[in-house]
């Protein structure tokens, strides 16, 4: 179903997952900030908001978002639903 997924959609994708679960937890970039440094990672919301809108970021970075957001699953019918909805 997605076999020719470009780079810049598996961004996108990323961008579109952490921006979703932000906005379910009215969570700004500065409150993202804070959430992480609670958890001994120093991101700036500068920094924050600029690797989450081009979606490239370490994976490392992505989990202690999930984890500092208190994401407690992802679902696979819901990251596809976004690969979808990409171009429309």
């Amino acid at each position: 179903m997605h076999e020719n997924i470009s780079s810049t959609d598996w961004r996108e994708l990323v961008s579109r997952l952490i921006k979703s679960e932000m906005t379910k937890r009215k969570l700004k970039y500065d409150d993202l900030s804070l959430l992480l440094e609670a958890h001994g990672t120093r991101q700036t919301s500068a920094n924050l908001r600029n690797k989450i809108n081009r979606g490239i970021m370490g994976a490392d970075l992505f989990i202690q978002l999930l984890i500092a957001m208190n994401v407690k699953q992802l679902d696979q019918e819901s990251i596809l639903d976004i690969l979808t909805h990409l171009h429309e």
